[in-house]
């Protein structure tokens, strides 16, 4: 007979719970509201992607591929990288496939941090960050991310080092940064990689947004600095990109020791990803590049079509230089917490977002902003904005 227990939950996941995406979708559902709340698209990929993969199911490609990914795929990704971005990785030891960003995250971070190391990340922060690193017995050390005097978040190199101690291991590089939509500068990401070379850190960089930039604003892998290609385990993914977040197949590029270290973990957690769905999206990142540059100008003006009506609602809005969400000011319509106003938008205006500040380990910092996910068709877009203005300016 199994022992009474009235909290199963190993210790150190007690502090997470439903995910605050998963919660306002479940409110958005229940109430009817417009979702602006998950960044999920509400339109598909190209349509050779979605082709390749049902031709590829039906030819038969239905069992386990390889464990460290297909090597189509890894070619592919190894090749897009040295097109865009002049890194070069061998496709067998320094590409490794994973069951979406997450997953590769997840596997870098509990196969590379001992309990009691430190993490350096940059807050807010994608939320599955701080519950990995509390799965590996880790430390996470924030540094904060405020708007400057024009809006664009960015961070105080001083606060960076500040952060930095005896035990510290690993520094995660979100950029284009979600939630707040900032893409690092060279001369950030050369302070970065200073403070990374200096204390012999290692850096796991997300990059699932690498392709959504706007106004120009160009993505900079931080593994393409000096002295940063044999210490940054980068991560990317198929998911935003292509516009099909439910596939969840990513990759992880680095050294080989680094990379051996991903796997080692990973084979025990997912093993390996769909390989039809890995064969599908090796086409793509070599033959859909132009699908991507009309996805991202599709998207540029959407962030400008929700943003404007947002502020014509009363919001004051940050201005975003990729992904696909905006972050909203609410204190101007005389509300002060984001976790109330975003649990009571879908009944009051019928529209959802997500309050930014759960995302900060110093909830204070963020508690004026809530989140708007503008990757939607413009009627649903359109639509959000006459609710909220209804509710607010109406």
């Amino acid at each position: 007979m199994l022992p009474v227990v009235d909290e199963p939950l190993v210790t150190h996941m007690r502090p997470f719970g439903e995910t605050i995406f998963a919660e306002m979708s479940r409110i958005a559902a229940e109430t009817g509201a417009v979702n602006l709340g998950q960044g999920f698209p509400d339109t598909d990929g190209p349509r050779s992607l979605l082709s390749g993969a049902a031709h590829r199911i039906e030819d038969g490609v239905n069992q386990y591929p390889p464990g460290p990914g297909r090597a189509e795929l890894r070619a592919a990704v190894a090749a897009d990288r040295e097109r865009r971005y002049g890194i070069g990785y061998e496709p067998d030891g320094e590409v490794y496939i994973t069951v979406g960003a997450t997953a590769g995250i997840a596997a870098g971070v509990l196969g590379l941090i001992e309990p009691g190391d430190e993490v350096v990340l940059f807050e807010p922060m994608y939320d599955s960050y701080a519950a990995v690193i509390a799965l590996a017995g880790g430390v996470r050390r924030p540094v904060t991310l405020r708007p400057d005097r024009a809006g664009r978040f960015t961070f105080d190199p001083a606060d960076l080092r500040a952060a930095v101690g005896p035990r510290t291991r690993m520094i995660i590089v979100n950029s284009p940064h979600n939630p707040t939509g900032t893409v690092f500068t060279r001369a950030e990401l050369d302070t970065i990689a200073e403070v990374c070379r200096d204390h012999d850190l290692i850096a796991l960089t997300d990059e699932v947004y690498e392709h959504l930039t706007f106004d120009g604003t160009a993505h900079i892998p931080l593994a393409s600095l000096p002295g940063m290609r044999e210490r940054t385990l980068a991560i990317s993914s198929v998911g935003k990109t292509f516009s099909v977040t439910a596939w969840k197949t990513g990759w992880v590029m680095g050294p080989a020791p680094l990379v051996r270290a991903v796997q080692t973990v990973n084979q025990f957690l997912t093993f390996t990803a769909n390989g039809a769905l890995q064969l599908a999206v090796a086409d793509a990142l070599r033959d859909e590049t132009e699908w991507v540059r009309s996805q991202r100008e599709a998207l540029q003006a959407k962030r400008d079509r929700l943003s404007a009506g947002l502020r014509a609602a009363g919001f004051a809005v940050l201005r975003p230089q990729g992904t696909y969400f905006v972050l909203a000011d609410i204190r101007p319509l005389g509300f002060t917490d984001g976790i109330d106003l975003a649990r009571e938008l879908p009944r009051s205006a019928g529209v959802a977002a997500v309050p930014a500040q759960v995302l900060y380990d110093n909830q204070d910092e963020g508690r004026h902003l809530l989140r708007f996910a503008f990757c939607k068709r413009d009627e649903v877009l359109d639509e959000a904005v006459a609710r909220l203005t209804r509710a607010f300016a109406g």
